[in-house]
């Protein structure tokens, strides 16, 4: 069995796991980015009263930064689990290991491309102004998902290692998510903190989802950064999962 089919058959598998036994499926998908955009939406519209955050259509500046999370947090938090959850198939399957990490990525980024209808739902709603940088939508996926993958080989093998790993792992991205600009955009962030910002990938790959609908006229920079250190991260990734591969396959 080739690579790719194997890791098609794992990611198919994930996701009949993941929705056996819910009679919502497939709209669970749609649900988890919308409800956290709505509650956001209502927070920063009507009780802080700040129109000064992000971009309008608000609702919508919201969900392309929410969707993106969503698959980033979960596929961080799956990956990192990954060789402990699936530790007998490790074991027992003769398929290269470093699959059973990125299938689960590749589940959580086939959620979300599933989601993506509701953006356009909700940009033909709010009637939002689209243009030609829609196109970087494939590239901050392509961007996103190498990103994913480097962080996975690298946190599969360390949950193996220490298990108190899942626990810094879940503060890590609670500050993650509030450092990224999800919720408010990088024209809300002090000049002097632009660079550091940049230091986050994911600023760069949100920046991409959001080019289409908004026009930005620093958008090269975040871009540059986040392909810079998505491959960097991915290559250290490959590097480092082979290196300690054996080691993990001791403790499994």
């Amino acid at each position: 069995m080739g690579k790719f089919a194997a890791f098609r058959i794992l990611v198919y598998r994930d996701l009949q796991i993941r929705y056996a036994g819910t009679w919502l499926g497939y709209l669970w998908t749609l649900l988890d980015p919308l409800a956290m955009s709505i509650i956001y939406w209502f927070v920063f519209s009507y009780i802080v009263g700040s129109n000064s955050i992000g971009e309008q259509p608000y609702i919508l500046f919201l969900l392309t930064g929410i969707l993106s999370w969503t698959w980033f947090n979960g596929a961080v938090t799956d990956s990192a689990r990954s060789l402990v959850v699936e530790s007998k198939m490790v074991r027992s399957i003769a398929i290269p290991r470093f699959l059973w990490v990125i299938k689960s990525i590749g589940a959580k980024g086939v959620e979300f491309v599933f989601a993506l209808p509701i953006l356009v739902l909700i940009s033909i709603i709010a009637k939002a102004e689209v243009s030609m940088q829609l196109l970087f939508i494939p590239l901050a996926f392509v961007v996103q998902f190498l990103l994913l993958t480097g962080i996975g080989l690298i946190l599969a093998p360390l949950t193996v290692l220490a298990r108190d790993t899942t626990n810094l792992l879940r503060i890590l991205l609670r500050m993650t998510f509030y450092l990224t600009p999800i919720i408010y955009g990088i024209s809300d962030i002090p000049a002097q903190f632009h660079t550091i910002a940049y230091l986050n990938p994911m600023t760069g790959i949100i920046s991409m989802y959001r080019a289409g609908f908004w026009n930005d006229s620093n958008l090269i920079t975040p871009i540059v950064f986040s392909i810079i250190i998505s491959l960097i991260i991915f290559i250290s990734g490959i590097v480092f999962f082979k290196k300690v591969e054996r080691s993990v396959l001791k403790e499994v």
